[in-house]
């Protein structure tokens, strides 16, 4: 695929694919879900490794991506080689932080589970308000908002789901 193909199908300047490719520079979180997203492909597929029988995922070992100024971070929860198409991560928010997500694929779906701090959602023109223990499941191809209104950390485990 060209550069120009790839930017696209993933909406990505050619020129930021570019430098992400000469490893000029580091791609944030959103674009990296734009390029798999683009490419109709998990976002651990495109970070990962090959799947495999059995896959262990030691916290020391995961991954974490970092925002942009360090407000949002995200660890995988599962090996990369885990079930095909599910995806689970722990996100943690800075207090009064949010993060603005691009949409997934088409019938992408999302869950997320409060376990400390508040959190709002927005998903499209609807917004709801989680409290520690509430849970919401929201169609992760439209743009999406995660925001902590609070005044101390949010954690959340959040669940991807990507239809094939």
């Amino acid at each position: 695929m060209s550069l120009d193909q790839l930017a696209q199908v993933t909406g990505v300047s050619r020129a930021a694919l570019s430098q992400i490719e000469t490893q000029k520079t580091n791609p944030t979180i959103g674009v990296l879900w734009k390029i798999a997203s683009g490419l109709g492909i998990t976002f651990s597929d495109l970070t990962g490794e090959a799947r495999a029988g059995l896959s262990v995922l030691r916290r020391g070992e995961a991954q974490l991506l970092r925002s942009i100024g360090g407000k949002f971070d995200s660890r995988p929860l599962m090996p990369a080689a885990g079930i095909p198409n599910i995806e689970m991560y722990e996100l943690r928010f800075s207090a009064r932080s949010r993060h603005a997500s691009e949409p997934h694929g088409p019938g992408t779906q999302e869950i997320l589970i409060v376990l400390s701090g508040s959190m709002k959602m927005t998903v499209g023109d609807q917004s709801n308000d989680l409290a520690v223990g509430d849970s919401v499941v929201f169609d992760a191809n439209k743009p999406h908002i995660y925001e902590n209104p609070g005044s101390s950390e949010a954690r959340c485990h959040n669940v991807i789901v990507y239809l094939r």
